[in-house]
């Protein structure tokens, strides 16, 4: 297999991650090993690296590929399983906690996942084609409303009313179900200068309420703070303004102490932060990175650590 996936600012993931070198560490978006390869050389032959992917072939791949490590173990599940994995493995706390939210350079060039338009497949998306419906599904049958609303609050569209409205007279005639019949809707109202940023929205759109995104990211982050031993991290990669908004959200909440009005003499809400920042603003890729991994450009970093 070519190079599937370059793992993006994987210098500073594991330089702010790896805080014992015997730790118990969880990947929630393994995929193929990229950011796993680089931050094995930095842990001890005790340490514990367990990775979840829902992706059958990324699972299969870096099972096979790491399956004489003791080190590694490999589920097939999302996620949000983490306090059940934790379960199995017997442990009641991580040293860290990683993952990488974007989608990777296999799944984008793959012909048949439906994530982008610069290929014809199936307009599917999903990322656990066992789950769940397809794009193709709600693009079919979505009133103009629904459509609108998730144009504007997944692919922060602005003219999403024009889209839908474009999607609905071409799915009158055909349905659409392939992702270049899609893109053709799309090309039809779009500016030449506008286009790959629109299709990119709309792309982005239906992915995520195909997959529930930024519903599991929540669920994950919620976990992650409550399974987080003192001292350990937690560390996320972005790609979009929609996740990092939900992962600064999350953090800034767990990093919070008193909430009670200024006004008040002492402090009667009891409140006490649980999480501390690393970096108070996130970590963006080099140019130098950008330069010749492209789809790092729009990456931020950010890491907090639980006391």
């Amino acid at each position: 297999m070519t190079q599937i996936h370059v793992p993006v600012m994987w210098k500073e993931c594991r330089d702010f991650l790896i805080t014992e070198r015997s730790g118990a560490y969880f990947d929630g978006t393994v995929g193929f090993g990229g950011h796993l390869e680089k931050f094995l050389p930095e842990l001890n032959k005790d340490a514990l690296y367990i990775g979840t992917d829902s992706d059958d072939t990324a699972k299969k791949y870096t099972s096979e590929k790491f399956a004489g490590d003791s080190r590694i173990r490999i589920y097939d599940l999302n996620f949000t399983h983490i306090d059940k994995i934790a379960i199995l493995e017997g442990l009641d706390s991580f040293t860290g906690i990683f993952a990488d939210l974007g989608v990777s350079s296999y799944q984008l060039d793959s012909s048949d996942a439906g994530f982008t338009y610069r290929a014809e497949s199936d307009l599917d998306m999903r990322m656990n084609k066992k789950l769940g419906k397809p794009a193709s599904y709600f693009i079919n049958s979505m009133d103009e409303g629904e459509i609108i609303q998730i144009l504007r609050e997944y692919g922060e569209e602005h003219d999403a009313k024009k889209v839908a409205r474009a999607i609905i007279a071409k799915r009158t005639v055909k349905k659409i179900t392939t992702t270049t019949a899609l893109a053709e809707v799309i090309e039809e109202i779009t500016p030449p200068n506008y286009l790959f940023k629109r299709l990119s929205r709309v792309f982005q759109a239906f992915r995520i309420l195909v997959n529930d995104e930024l519903g599991v990211l929540r669920e994950f982050l919620g976990k992650s703070v409550d399974l987080l031993a003192p001292g350990g991290r937690i560390a996320i990669l972005t790609y979009h303004s929609l996740e990092d908004r939900i992962v600064k959200e999350v953090f800034r909440n767990a990093e919070k102490g008193c909430i009670c009005p200024p006004s008040f003499p002492v402090c009667v809400c009891g409140r006490k932060p649980v999480m501390k920042a690393v970096v108070r603003k996130p970590l963006v890729p080099s140019s130098e990175e950008i330069s010749f991994n492209n789809r790092a450009r729009s990456a931020k970093l950010r890491v907090s650590e639980k006391l």
